[in-house]
């Protein structure tokens, strides 16, 4: 997934030094095996197999796949068409391999339009997608951090390790419970204006261009978002809602996030 993740386990009188560092080690083994299974780079990952699928065949997916999946055509339908997973045929045109800006080609736009979208894969019952256009190019990146954090989160509650806080390259942090006689973990986001979170049970997600540059693709324009110096920030109950809901945030007016908060109200945003 690009990036390193962090377990901070609060002392607490029933978790010594030892069993919290196993605890620990099965939380990033949880985390490599669910990048087996989401990464777009890695052949034998699910979301790999649904991009070698040509238009009409479908191939069986796991648990993880189906999950983000699904949770992705949500976001999608949510925000209008802000968040889309399927803009992989964007950052071909607008950028070289060596990640420098690209001006499209005539008729590269066009092309890329008719496979970016709902209409390009189907999430089927029994665990299968099917691919509704040639090789869809799809791309967990703004869910799939996420996603691990929760389910590392789900693994350390058998565990019985609660008091935990699960951090995904400072993009997206999961708090679980807080720590003893707090009543919340302490979390920094914002932008000039620091804001400062006690975070307990819920997560935060930033989006923005400081680490990747301008990776950011528009699904409604079909073109790069300009590059900013500010970040956006989504609360949401659950990582990988907030870490869409950051990316989606990125494209949408403000007007537009403001009443999407107010029609559900789990979901916050930050901004200066």
């Amino acid at each position: 997934m690009a990036t390193q993740f962090e377990v901070v386990i609060a002392e607490d009188e029933g978790v010594d030094e030892a069993y919290a560092a196993s605890s620990a080690q099965a939380a990033f083994a949880e985390i490599d095996r669910l990048e087996d299974e989401l990464s777009r780079y890695l052949p034998m990952s699910d979301i790999a197999r649904i991009q070698q699928l040509r238009a009409g065949e479908h191939a069986p997916v796991g648990l993880a796949a189906m999950d983000c999946l699904q949770l992705a055509a949500l976001v999608q339908a949510e925000t209008a068409g802000a968040f889309d997973i399927s803009v992989g045929p964007l950052m071909g045109i607008y950028r070289n391999q060596d990640g420098t800006p690209r001006t499209p080609q005539p008729g590269e736009i066009e092309e890329a339009r008719t496979r970016i979208g709902a209409k390009v894969y189907k999430v089927e019952e029994e665990g299968f997608v099917r691919a509704l256009v040639d090789f869809p190019a799809l791309d967990l990146g703004a869910i799939g951090k996420g996603y691990a954090l929760d389910q590392a989160a789900a693994l350390l509650l058998e565990w019985q390790v609660t008091r935990v806080l699960l951090n995904a390259g400072d993009s997206t942090v999961l708090a679980m419970q807080s720590p003893p006689g707090m009543s919340g973990w302490a979390v920094n986001v914002g932008n000039a204006q620091r804001v400062s979170l006690s975070l307990c049970e819920r997560a935060v997600s930033g989006s923005g261009f400081q680490v990747k540059g301008g990776h950011i693709m528009n699904p409604r324009t079909m073109e790069p978002l300009p590059v900013k110096a500010e970040r956006v920030w989504a609360l949401a109950p659950t990582a990988a809602l907030s870490d869409a809901m950051s990316t989606a945030f990125a494209v949408m007016e403000a007007g537009e996030i403001v009443k999407l908060c107010a029609r559900i109200p789990e979901i916050e945003a930050i901004g200066d």
